[in-house]
């Protein structure tokens, strides 16, 4: 049974309405066209007509923005009644390409702009939706998710607060670290990993690729990564290693020990493919310090799968190491904004979550179980034994 024939046995929860921000609108624009496409096939043409008179419409979209004066103060407006809907706010806090002028001067939105932009489209809401829902690909503050010393606690609070102003679901990806949930142990908090669209989108870029544990290895960068890869490499079934990073303890540079050297652990790499999976890629030099480490090593080849390409300080770094070799291909999601000299790039490959998210939306929708619909195992097997089957 496929997934848009379990969601018909049931009825939506309330009619469908999507806020797509200013910084997540192009890809709410793709999500709402799958599930438009998703709606005009389904079966329910028999059923009264009474109840599914919201169910199919052209679009999905709900007219939504957050103005600015010249201060740099906003506000958040509905161009329409969401009284009674299932409202679903997509948000991207970092999406940096945005500007808006502070007293005349041009000013770049942070992660704490998007946020509170969030806020003001909850607030504009009044209450009057049946139920909020928050897709925030990249979760704000993730990375502050912990206290070891005399800090804040930001997401947790964050958390917190979209809960106390009567959002019911947050919906992220590849959280830094999914246990900030238990911030709201009464609220639905649902992370979602990419590991099938990216095999989809590598084995696209790469049909040559052999799965096996003769010719392919998985390898954790760091130890926070270790999650990601053991799975991968389970479904996969191949063999997998790790890196950790050994730091000078006695030093602290822009408020972090420095990373001394990458030691790593696992069998040997020499002529096999070597596929790097983690959460995010910021500045990249950690993560290019590790391809170059397996290159030097022997591997073949090196991809680098991450859900989030921020490229804090640019692609230079990443232009260098793959003219050099050490880096083969860069695969990365769509999730969060991604500026346009990246597709030019000859080592990028993108996976696109866009149908992802709308299967999300559909399934939350219809209060249908996420892991009845959405199962990246079976999936991925699915695709090997396509590809199989195809050779």
């Amino acid at each position: 049974m496929t997934n848009i024939e379990i969601m018909e046995q049931a009825l939506p929860v309330a009619p469908l309405k999507i806020a797509a921000l200013e910084s997540c609108r192009k890809l709410g624009e793709k999500v709402d066209n799958y599930i438009v496409k998703f709606r005009q096939e389904s079966l329910n043409d028999f059923l009264d007509p009474e109840i599914y008179s919201s169910y199919k419409a052209d679009s999905y979209l709900a007219k939504s923005s957050c103005p600015r004066f010249g201060s740099g103060e906003a506000k958040g407006i509905f161009g329409e009644s969401i009284r009674g809907k299932d409202l679903f706010i997509m948000v991207d806090v970092c999406n940096y390409s945005l500007t808006y002028n502070v007293n005349g001067h041009l000013n770049h939105m942070s992660p704490d702009d998007h946020y509170q932009d969030l806020k003001r489209i909850i607030s504009a809401s009044t209450g009057k939706a049946h139920r909020l829902n928050v897709i925030m690909p990249f979760l704000y503050e993730g990375r502050q998710h912990k206290r070891t010393k005399r800090e804040s606690l930001d997401c947790a609070l964050a958390l917190e607060e979209l809960v106390e102003m009567g959002v019911s679901n947050i919906i992220t990806f590849d959280a830094h670290d999914p246990r900030v949930q238990n911030a709201i142990p009464l609220k639905g908090f649902d992370n979602f990993n990419p590991p099938y669209q990216f095999m989809k989108a590598l084995l696209r870029a790469e049909p040559d690729l052999l799965v096996d544990k003769d010719h392919l290895m998985i390898v954790s960068p760091d130890e926070g990564a270790m999650q990601r890869a053991v799975y991968f490499s389970n479904v996969l079934g191949v063999d997998m290693g790790m890196f950790y990073k050994r730091r000078d303890y006695s030093t602290i540079i822009n408020g972090k020990n420095p990373i001394v050297a990458h030691e790593f652990l696992g069998d040997d790499v020499k002529g096999k493919t070597v596929i790097i999976v983690d959460d995010m890629i910021s500045s990249g030099e950690s993560m290019l310090d590790v391809t170059k480490q397996l290159k030097d090593r022997g591997a073949s080849q090196v991809f680098v799968c991450t859900t989030f390409g921020l490229f804090t300080d640019g692609f230079a770094k990443f232009d260098e190491y793959y003219e050099k070799g050490y880096l083969d291909r860069l695969i990365t999601t769509n999730l969060t904004y991604l500026p346009p000299e990246l597709y030019d790039k000859p080592y990028f490959v993108k996976a696109d979550m866009s149908k992802f998210l709308a299967l999300i939306i559909d399934s939350l929708n219809h209060d249908m179980s996420i892991s009845a619909v959405l199962n990246p195992t079976d999936k991925i097997h699915e695709l090997l034994a396509k590809r199989q089957n195809r050779r």
